[in-house]
């Protein structure tokens, strides 16, 4: 296992915020991406991809510590030119594309804590997810504490020609059912229930909910709701090329 520490300077944890939550960010970036070589440092508009969320981190209030969680030093070198805080490099077994999640978070917490660095929550901060809304992190913090929910993730509306009581599914003999078990379709758009699906931008969840559940939405989950115009998830080329030109117009 390779294990990589550095000292941290204090000026990388800000102050507590009013609202005394401490939040860890974490940003995943392992190397070996298949899809888009080396696509967490891949320039996106000038800029590393990983650094467009390090930057979105830091400017947040609410954030207490934005760390990045890599296996690479040159990853790691990166992440550090650009704000966050990189005080390992992750172990071999949680460096794979078959890695979860969940085990990469509870490893930078147990590693945080060994530190004498606890937190009430972590929010996961995807890079292949760059574009969010200014302001939306701190939103997101506020409706998560606000609710006293388990965990918090941003969402996209569903568009209703793919809404779930829309959606049939396939069972014996050739047949199919209504996804949501309905007897009956609902027959106009104007009727259908709102229906969201995760953009991959936010997580956020109580740290205890991470370490004792080993589950990043227990069993109280709310949501912000993002512009979809913002929405792009890299991980192929063709995906590469949408972020550039949504960039665009987003900086336009």
């Amino acid at each position: 296992m390779l294990i990589y520490c550095t000292h941290y300077r204090l000026n990388f944890i800000k102050p507590l915020p009013t609202n005394n939550l401490k939040v860890l960010a974490i940003i995943p970036a392992r190397s070996g991406s298949k899809g888009v070589k080396d696509k967490n440092i891949r320039l996106l508009a000038g800029k590393p991809l990983l650094a467009h969320s390090i930057d979105a981190a830091v400017e947040s209030e609410l954030i207490t510590t934005t760390l990045v969680s890599t296996d690479s030093e040159v990853y790691a070198d990166i992440a550090k030119q650009h704000g966050a805080l990189v005080p390992f490099l992750r172990p071999e077994h949680l460096s794979t594309d078959q890695a979860a999640s969940i085990d990469v978070v509870i490893h930078a917490l147990e590693f945080m804590a060994e530190q004498g660095e606890h937190f009430d929550a972590i929010c996961i901060l995807q890079p292949t997810t760059p574009f969010r809304q200014k302001g939306s992190i701190d939103a997101a913090i506020n409706k998560f504490q606000s609710t006293g929910a388990d965990a918090l993730i941003s969402v996209v509306p569903v568009p209703h020609e793919f809404n779930p009581h829309w959606i049939f599914e396939p069972i014996d003999d050739g047949l199919l059912k209504i996804a949501t078990g309905e007897k009956e379709i609902i027959k106009r758009r104007q009727e259908l229930p709102p229906a969201f699906m995760r953009d991959g931008s936010i997580y956020i969840t109580k740290a205890s909910v991470v370490l004792e559940k080993k589950s990043l939405y227990g069993d109280k989950l709310t949501y912000l709701l993002n512009n979809p115009d913002y929405r792009v998830n890299i991980d192929t080329e063709n995906d590469w090329q949408l972020a550039e030109s949504k960039i665009k117009l987003l900086n336009a």
